[in-house]
């Protein structure tokens, strides 16, 4: 039987589900911080031009475009810890893919596969976190969240150092079953479920939230650009391929240590002046790594790249959660899927086409760029009304 849905604005916290949510967090996110830097370096050993893999990068975010305008007919027929259970599956046998065979084709299409079953947990995770929090720690929880979410793609990268390329996606296959039995194992304990979608609440999230939709592109956009884009840049630029992908460990490293002292800062301060001090850090420190060829500084620079950056992130989830309740929350988290699709599709393969056209430098600088027009737009709107 399913348990009813508990609004826990002033309810005790549903302990078990949030730490299911915070577990599936950590392999969605393992799943894309090994895939996003990983294949980009095989692909560039292979010779495979820069826009391809742009391309095959895209292909994910084509999957997670699909899912979304799926998932609430799915929510009206399928419970939601069984819609999680399915997209953890479905992300292991096609991280496997990735060991198994070397054609290019079967890897587009096991990306977009990737893509499609990682949303399902995505969307649904994320509405859960909310309905099982409550007000007076949801800047907290969304925080812990980012955190587990981060330190994922900390660690997708740091599986390839420690058992090597030949054995790594068949290795995080094996962890996201094991988190998959797992989230059986905690949703028979949480008191709470996510709601179905109502009619019309999907397109309704765009008009009434649209400087939030606006964040979550944005952040993809720039999140992706320096897990997928930056390690491409750093090989033509003359590095190894282990600093490139060792520089995606430090930036997923410090998203992963900053998010909870974010979530606090959420609970004390205005949501828009800590959005709006993000972006502008990210934006300029992607503008700064062009300007040296120090490897020590580049790595201090996207550590407060990192944390910046995902603090996006963080305020959309707390601003979601303080704004709407009930199946409306699985409407913003599909929208906040469709807007992390576009913008991690542009992220990917737009900077990489730039690249091409315009030299390496293209990637970092329009990823600045897209980031401090973003803050320039939320310091607008925040002056005139004085809010999001």
């Amino acid at each position: 039987m399913t348990p009813p849905s508990v609004n826990t604005s002033e309810a005790t916290p549903d302990v078990a589900a949030l730490v299911l949510v915070i577990v599936c967090g950590t392999a969605f996110a393992a799943a894309q911080g090994i895939t996003y830097p990983l294949i980009a370096v095989m692909l560039e050993r292979a010779n495979v031009p820069v826009w391809i893999a742009g391309l095959n990068a895209g292909i994910y975010s084509l999957g997670l475009a699909s899912t979304t305008l799926l998932i609430g007919h799915l929510s009206r027929v399928i419970s939601a810890d069984f819609l999680i259970f399915i997209g953890l599956i479905g992300c292991a046998c096609n991280l496997a893919v990735f060991d198994l065979t070397d054609t290019l084709w079967i890897w587009f299409f096991a990306r977009f596969a990737l893509g499609c079953f990682a949303n399902l947990m995505f969307i649904v995770s994320e509405a859960w976190l909310h309905l099982a929090s409550s007000d007076k720690i949801r800047g907290r929880v969304s925080g812990f969240y980012c955190m587990g979410v981060s330190g994922g793609f900390a660690a997708g990268p740091l599986v390839v150092p420690f058992l090597g390329r030949s054995t790594a996606f068949l290795s995080l296959s094996i962890y996201v079953v094991l988190v998959a039995i797992a989230v059986l194992a905690l949703s028979r304990r949480a008191r709470t479920k996510p709601e179905h979608v109502p009619a019309g609440a999907f397109f309704s999230f765009f008009r009434r939230a649209p400087f939030l939709i606006l964040m979550v592109f944005t952040f993809s956009f720039s999140n992706v650009a320096a897990i997928s884009t930056m390690p491409v840049y750093f090989m033509h630029e003359g590095y190894s391929d282990y600093f490139a992908t060792f520089s995606v460990a430090v930036l997923a490293t410090s998203m992963a240590l900053s998010q909870p002292f974010v979530g606090v800062l959420l609970e004390k301060w205005s949501a828009s002046g800590v959005a709006i001090t993000a972006a502008t850090v990210a934006g300029l420190s992607f503008l700064a790594i062009p300007l040296t060829n120090s490897p020590a500084i580049i790595l201090i620079v996207l550590g407060v790249l990192g944390a910046a950056c995902f603090s996006l992130n963080t305020c959309a989830l707390t601003l979601l959660g303080q704004k709407f309740s009930g199946g409306e929350l699985i409407a913003g988290t599909s929208a906040f899927a469709l807007a992390y699709a576009a913008g991690s599709a542009g992220g990917s393969s737009l900077t990489g086409i730039g690249m091409e056209i315009a030299g390496t430098n293209a990637g970092p600088d329009s990823a600045g760029a897209i980031l401090l027009c973003l803050a320039l737009v939320l310091a607008g709107t925040t002056f005139r009304t004085q809010g999001l």
